[in-house]
C-alpha cells in the first residue's frame, strides 16, 4: 500500500472516492484490529496513510516527529514517511475551520458543548480555543479528568449556544441514534456534526427543524482529506477543488440512499 486509510471498522468511509478525485493516486482502505496496529506501524511498508478511529493518539509513539498542530491536540490523522522516518500531522483542526468558517459559524465567545472525548473531539476543541469561545465543556458517556456526563450537561449547561458532536452516535448503520434532543438547549443557534455517513444525521436534522444552522460532517472530511493530500504529495492545492468535490460525493452518496 503506497496511500491509505487506516481504522478499525471502515467500511462507511468515502475517503478513497475523495482522495482519488484529489490526487493521481491509488487509495487503499485498509482496516485494522488493534494487534494489527503494532507491525503494521513499525513495518511502515507506505508512503502516507490517514488514521482514523481509534488509532489517532495510538500512533503517536511509532512517529519520528509530529507537528505543533497535532502536538496541541495530542493526536494524529495524517502519516507521512519520508525515507524511513514518520511524521505526523492532524489535518482535522484544518478542516473543522474550513466547516465553520465557511457556513459562518462563529464560536468567538459563546458557550460551546463537544459531544465525545476522543481523537476529533481535541482538535474540535482546539479550534473553539483558537476561535475565542467563552466556554468549552466536553461530554462523555463516562465522567473523565477533561469531561462531564451527559446527566451533568443537562443539569447545568442547557444554555450552551453552539453544539458539536463528535461521538459516533448517529452514524452509520445506527442512523437513528442522537446523542441529544436538542429541545434541551433552548439557546442554542447553531450544531456542527463531524459524522458525514448518513448525509444528515438525526442530530442535524432536528437542528435544522428548530432552526437552528445544522451542519454534517461531509465537508469537513474532504477539506481535511485535501490538507492530508498537500501533506502526502508536498504540494499545494486550490481551496475550491473542496466545495468542488463535496458536492460530487454528495450528489452521488445522495443517489444510494
Amino acid at each position: 500500500m503506497d496511500y491509505g486509510l487506516i481504522g478499525e471498522k471502515l467500511g462507511h468511509s468515502y475517503s478513497k472516492e475523495i482522495h482519488e478525485m484529489l490526487a493521481d493516486y491509488t487509495y487503499d482502505i485498509h482496516p485494522l484490529d488493534r494487534e494489527e496496529l503494532v507491525p503494521f506501524m513499525e513495518k511502515h511498508e507506505f508512503k502516507a496513510i490517514n488514521v482514523t478511529i481509534p488509532y489517532k493518539q495510538d500512533v503517536i509513539p511509532f512517529l519520528d516527529s509530529i507537528d505543533d498542530n497535532a502536538k496541541a491536540i495530542g493526536a494524529v490523522n495524517t502519516v507521512v514517511n519520508k525515507d524511513g522516518q514518520l511524521f505526523g500531522y492532524n489535518t482535522d483542526f484544518s478542516g473543522f475551520m474550513y466547516m465553520l468558517k465557511k457556513h459562518n459559524i462563529d464560536a468567538g465567545g459563546k458557550k460551546c458543548v463537544v459531544l465525545g472525548d476522543g481523537g476529533a473531539s481535541k482538535a474540535v476543541v482546539a479550534v473553539l480555543r483558537k476561535m475565542g469561545a467563552g466556554e468549552i465543556v466536553i461530554v462523555d458517556i463516562i465522567k473523565t479528568e477533561n469531561a462531564i456526563t451527559y446527566d451533568e450537561c443537562f443539569q447545568k449547561h442547557t444554555d450552551a449556544e453552539f453544539i458539536v458532536n463528535t461521538s459516533p452516535v448517529g452514524m452509520y448503520p445506527k442512523c437513528g441514534a442522537s446523542p441529544v434532543d436538542l429541545k434541551k438547549f433552548a439557546q442554542c443557534k447553531a450544531v456542527a456534526d463531524v459524522i458525514y455517513n448518513p448525509l444528515e444525521t438525526k442530530l442535524i436534522t432536528q437542528a435544522k427543524e428548530l432552526g437552528m444552522t445544522g451542519v454534517n460532517g461531509l465537508e469537513m472530511l474532504v477539506a481535511q482529506a485535501l490538507y492530508a493530500v498537500e501533506f502526502f504529495l508536498g504540494t499545494k492545492l486550490d481551496e475550491t477543488k473542496i466545495d468542488e468535490v463535496y458536492h460530487k460525493i454528495y450528489c452521488e452518496k445522495l443517489k444510494e440512499q
